[in-house]
């Protein structure tokens, strides 16, 4: 923007808001508006097509893009059951839910039973209800904690023996079992430690078998 060569010398006597009054500006370098220019009217009635913006931005081939495999499963040997897997770290964060939340639901069950069957000194439906929540919010979180830890340690072991191994079968899943419950019963004592693990062993061969199976 500039102003006129009788404005700047009369600038200096006049009020500023009087000449801004009476200035006048004109443009020295005008540019042309774009033909068809895209408007927030456009966008917002979705008039336009964001595709058009590509060329717009002179990108060409510069452009990447990040893929992302989603469907690509597990490759190590043995590795094909009926439930599909992305990895180790599929099975560590599902596993772990899964049981966790099946743990909770089990002691919940437990709870009502326990708290439904146990004697009151007085017959009192408040009384009930709250001896019925009292258990179930004792023997849930137990169960579900414990599902969850142990199924946190089984999927970690196993991941890391099949690792080592370079194949999954039923041995390398008995073993992640025997270990793992071998680990969660470690501070009870060297027998209850070693009834865990053939507890853990048997059901992790079991389940191993029943994913190949079906």
């Amino acid at each position: 923007m500039a102003s006129t060569p009788q404005q700047q010398s009369s600038s200096s006597s006049q009020d500023p808001t009087e000449y801004l009054r009476t200035a006048q500006f004109t443009r020295s370098d005008a540019v042309a508006p774009p033909e068809n220019a895209v408007t927030a009217t456009d966008l917002l009635m979705a008039a336009y097509d964001p595709a058009k913006l590509h060329p717009l931005a002179d990108l060409g081939d510069k452009l990447d893009y990040l893929l992302l495999e989603d469907d690509k499963t597990n490759d190590i040997p043995g590795s094909g059951t009926a439930i599909p897997s992305r990895g180790w770290s599929d099975d560590l964060c599902y596993g772990t839910g899964t049981m966790y939340l099946s743990g909770l639901a089990l002691g919940g069950l437990w709870g009502v039973r326990e708290g439904a069957r146990r004697p009151l000194a007085v017959s009192n439906t408040r009384l009930r209800i709250n001896s019925v929540l009292n258990s179930v919010t004792r023997r849930g979180t137990f169960i579900g904690n414990s599902a969850g830890v142990l199924a946190l340690m089984y999927n970690g072991v196993n991941s890391s023996i099949d690792a080592v191994r370079g194949k999954h079968d039923i041995i390398g899943s008995m073993t992640a079992g025997g270990v793992t419950g071998a680990l969660f019963k470690s501070t009870a004592g060297v027998k209850p430690a070693i009834v865990a693990a053939g507890f853990m062993s048997g059901m992790a061969g079991l389940w191993s078998f029943v994913k190949k199976s079906v």
